[in-house]
């Protein structure tokens, strides 16, 4: 049994067995010093984001410790669900066809402590970027309960800080929260949710996976963690939510309550004016003992675009498989800031199947831009094979494609009236285009071989 189960089984469903195992791998930076949240923490955190896990210590104006920059890539991601970055796909695609139900229990660690009162003073929420007009929680992990149906939903959506007891949350209108926030206004009641900060690292990537409205999340995370959610009930409401984790916040969204939020960044790392968010109240928190804050980098960083990137691309793969049955791997890549641009692996493909990929893609996800067809020897999520593929597999006048006035997110940077061009690459092989053949120039592999040997003894004698 490797430390991740063990950890699991015991009940140990936090984030403090990750940063155990990073700090073990060297990969952990622990800061003794003082540290300001605003801007400092911040830069920080990306000046390591795609380097070192960090834990800060000390915390201007607060007593609780932070963490960041956790799941910052595929390696870190396949850690914290115990598989190798290969499977890691097929083991998000798994826990959406076989869930596992969460577990009550009674006595969670992160109800060890509790306030009423001024909760968001409390924490120690950092000002990230120079443009933005207030702190964000941008790690938090919102869940809720559908006011129609009953049925739970956990996903991420950003917080601004008012006051002591007000936020601003940032919610895209076609978000599964956001059309309950509705649904509960329609209804003449805010809607109850709660923020969990610091969950185990599967839960908090089953919560941003592209489900359909009503599937709960929770049920997804068991699947990846191997082992039920361990769940306890809101103080104020009958949210369940993870009973390990370091901070429950309890609160309302009020759809019907308005407020500009001005600059915010986003995942391409420039900022974004999406107008109005509407206000949630916020009148308990619950905690662990020895709590810790934890904080996502948002903008153009690495655990941002991953969280972003994996579960997108399980999501296509899901939607392709349907319909190409020879699909391989699909990837989102950091190069289009996890969100824009999309690789697909197919294995020997037939004639138009590269440009009906190319349609499921834009079609399933708005957010899409580019998309390449590679072959089953390129992996997706090399971009430097991706690109060695467009250049030597490809002709632009036949194998792009490029079509005009498709639906964009409205985080797109070069939309227009929510409309933007989106470009399709077939960089597959065509056995016709080259007398020559596309064999790689490789030695023998009976000589590698015999040198893979040779250098072996000569490590050996090194030592």
């Amino acid at each position: 049994m490797d430390q991740r189960q063990d950890s699991v089984l015991s009940g140990d469903q936090s984030c403090r067995p990750m940063l155990d195992q990073l700090a073990k791998q060297s990969e952990l930076v622990v800061v003794e010093e003082e540290v300001d949240p605003h801007f400092d923490l911040s830069a920080l955190l990306s000046l390591t984001h795609d380097t070192k896990a960090v834990v800060a210590k000390k915390i201007k104006g607060s007593e609780l410790p932070v963490f960041g920059n956790l799941l910052s890539d595929r390696n870190r991601i396949a850690m914290a669900l115990g598989v190798e970055p290969k499977a890691i796909q097929e083991a998000l695609l798994a826990s959406v066809k076989k869930p596992v139900p969460p577990i009550l229990v009674e006595n969670a660690p992160v109800q060890q402590l509790d306030f009423a009162d001024g909760v968001l003073a409390r924490l120690p929420v950092p000002t990230f970027f120079a443009k933005e007009t207030g702190p964000y929680i941008s790690a938090g992990m919102m869940v809720a309960v559908d006011p129609e149906t009953g049925l739970g939903n956990a996903s991420y959506a950003r917080l601004k800080i008012l006051s002591p007891t007000e936020a601003l949350i940032g919610i895209a209108p076609n978000h599964h929260l956001a059309i309950m926030a509705r649904r509960a206004s329609a209804l003449g009641k805010p809607l109850p949710f709660a923020v969990v900060l610091g969950a185990h690292p599967a839960i908090q990537l089953a919560a941003c996976l592209y489900l359909g409205l009503g599937d709960d999340e929770m049920h997804c995370a068991g699947a990846l963690l191997g082992a039920p959610v361990r769940v306890t009930k809101c103080l104020t409401n009958d949210i369940l939510v993870p009973a390990d984790a370091e901070i429950v916040l309890e609160g309302f969204i009020h759809a019907d309550k308005p407020i500009e939020e001005g600059y915010v960044s986003e995942y391409h790392g420039m900022y974004e004016d999406y107008g109005v968010g509407v206000l949630a109240t916020f009148h308990r928190m619950t905690r662990r003992q020895d709590a810790m804050f934890q904080v996502i980098e948002p903008g153009y960083h690495a655990e941002h675009i991953y969280l972003g990137a994996i579960p997108i691309a399980a999501s296509l793969k899901a939607q392709l498989s349907r319909s190409i049955h020879n699909v391989g791997e699909v990837a989102v890549t950091a190069s289009g800031s996890g969100r824009n641009n999309v690789v697909v692996q197919i294995h020997n493909p037939r004639p138009g199947q590269a440009r009906r990929a190319m349609a499921i893609c834009w079609g399933a996800v708005s957010i899409i831009k580019n998309i390449t067809i590679v072959d089953s020897d390129v992996d997706p999520w090399d971009t430097e094979a991706v690109e060695l593929a467009k250049s030597t597999r490809m002709r632009a006048e036949r194998d792009v494609l490029i079509v005009t006035d498709l639906p964009a997110d409205r985080s797109e940077p070069q939309e227009s009236g929510g409309m933007v061009a989106k470009i399709g690459y077939d960089a597959t092989i065509r056995q016709s285009d080259r007398k020559e053949g596309f064999d790689k120039a490789l030695p023998p592999e009976a000589s590698y071989d015999r040198m893979r040997a040779v250098l072996a003894r000569a490590h050996s004698k090194g030592r």
